[in-house]
């Protein structure tokens, strides 16, 4: 898009909600996605345990739609050295995935919990949670692909990693609410969410600004803390993603009702209207109960109707048998 013609251009995968005096019509499309959420056992497709074709786990995956077709995801893996690695990944059924490269870690040090969006000049928007070589200074670190050639050649076109301003100890888990380019990358707003470890002790919920791919600002958000401590999560609450239907948007977060206790891990349904979150009761195939670092993506199924795709994380301290690890599972509507 030509600077001259001053056009402001927003992808919009998230925002603030619509005014209070509407805010409960959006009781029923929660209800509706609730159960989108809830229901493994009968879902479209799905797939326990994933991995790649070349035998990584796709832990704390994110899908995204393939402006080729098909898919994209990003995910994480811990590697042979004990240190994590961001991997790419592609995919024509959403459930059966063919690795491309790794996006960071051998070169960054240990980087996890990986999330990706496209921008609306076409390029893509990579974030996740980086430490340095020698672990520790966990931090949000974002990398920006002109276009998806250079994704999947793994070409860096912008770079920014952001200083903690929340915590002197650890921020990470990323998720992209919204990329405003005017025109472009180098004048832009990206607001992202994300998690500060709070007094070094639990993982609490931030809200930042990336200005220009250069300045970063974040706040604490104690309103979305409270809407999980209302049930008596006593842990970590962590990693989130958002999405919008019927007009409303909701999220998914993990909440840990037992610090340190990982089969303790629930996923809640966050309504950006009221500000609330609801309990899901999750029903997958041999009955898992723990359930982490969710993700939610709208798009086009296989078969081209609309659909849902779902990504938990299932620890083992929770799981069925032949459930522990990364589930993905998509329902069509």
């Amino acid at each position: 898009m030509h600077r001259a013609l001053a056009v402001v251009v927003v992808l919009v995968v998230a925002a603030l909600g619509p005014p209070a005096a509407v805010a409960a019509d959006s009781d029923a499309a929660r209800g509706e996605l609730r159960g989108m959420v809830e229901d493994v056992a009968g879902a479209t497709g799905k797939r326990y345990d994933v991995r790649d074709d070349a035998g990584h786990v796709m832990d704390t995956v994110k899908i995204v739609a393939d402006p080729a077709g098909g898919y994209l995801a990003v995910s994480h893996h811990l590697a042979a050295d004990g240190k994590f690695r961001v991997n790419l990944a592609t995919s024509s059924d959403l459930l059966n995935w063919h690795w491309v490269r790794e996006l960071a870690g051998s070169n960054t040090g240990p980087a996890s919990q990986p999330t990706i969006a496209q921008a609306p000049n076409g390029g893509f928007l990579l974030a996740w949670e980086q430490e340095r070589p020698g672990g520790g200074d966990n931090h949000l670190a974002f990398r920006y692909f002109a276009n998806r050639a250079d994704l999947l050649a793994g070409k860096v076109h912008r770079a920014f990693d952001s200083p903690r301003r929340l915590s002197s100890c650890a921020e990470g888990t990323p998720n992209i609410y919204r990329i405003t380019l005017a025109p472009d990358i180098d004048h832009s707003t990206i607001d992202i969410g994300g998690h500060y470890w709070w007094n070094c002790d639990r993982d609490r919920q931030q809200r930042g600004t990336l200005t220009n791919f250069k300045t970063w600002t974040t706040a604490a958000q104690p309103n979305f803390d409270n809407a999980l401590l209302h049930w008596g999560v006593g842990g970590n609450i962590g990693d989130r993603d958002q999405t919008t239907y019927r007009g409303y948007r909701f999220g998914l977060i993990e909440g840990q009702y037992t610090k340190g206790d990982f089969g303790s891990w629930r996923t809640f349904v966050y309504d950006y209207q009221t500000g609330n979150a609801d309990r899901t009761t999750i029903r997958t195939n041999a009955g898992s109960t723990a359930f982490a670092n969710p993700t939610i993506t709208a798009l086009k199924a296989p078969n081209g109707q609309n659909a849902f795709v779902i990504t938990l994380f299932i620890p083992s301290e929770g799981a069925a048998p032949g459930e522990a690890g990364q589930l993905i599972y998509y329902k069509t509507y």
